[in-house]
């Protein structure tokens, strides 16, 4: 189960708006083994696509020193689907590369840069194998522990 914060949601809900019609995309990191996303980082679409994401070779290549500097993982990395589902396609299952990320989609398909309802969904994506897992939006992450 993915557990995140009410303003990190919204957080990558806007970014989602924001940047349809092209997919959005972006990281959540947390400490190391904790399984705590806490620091959202949006990413540039390198792409510039409606319907693929790539993300910035020398942006990703940063953000990995960084959160190797502060003893960060990626917890959750995320992407919008702007007509389709919040699934992963083939190709979304293809770069899954962190098996201990969750993997989140949102799709923007039915009200776009618009108010009104996304599908915000989560997945864990282990050697070509999709699993969903439920979401559970909280007010604040519970204090860490030593």
């Amino acid at each position: 189960m993915l557990t995140i914060d009410r303003t990190t949601y919204d957080g990558i809900i806007a970014h989602a708006r924001r940047d349809h019609p092209d997919e959005a995309c972006g990281v959540v990191a947390g400490p190391e083994g904790s399984d705590r996303p806490e620091r959202l980082v949006e990413m540039v679409n390198a792409a510039g696509s409606p319907t693929f994401y790539e993300f910035d070779s020398t942006d990703l290549l940063t953000l990995y020193r960084e959160m190797d500097d502060r003893d960060e993982e990626p917890v959750v990395v995320y992407h919008s689907h702007t007509a389709t589902e919040a699934y992963p396609s083939r190709t979304d299952i293809g770069l899954a590369q962190e098996p201990n990320a969750h993997y989140v989609l949102v799709s923007t398909r039915e009200h776009g840069n618009n108010d009104g309802p996304v599908e915000f969904r989560s997945y864990r994506i282990v050697d070509g194998t999709v699993t969903e897992e439920e979401v559970a939006v909280v007010d604040a992450l519970p204090p860490r522990t030593p």
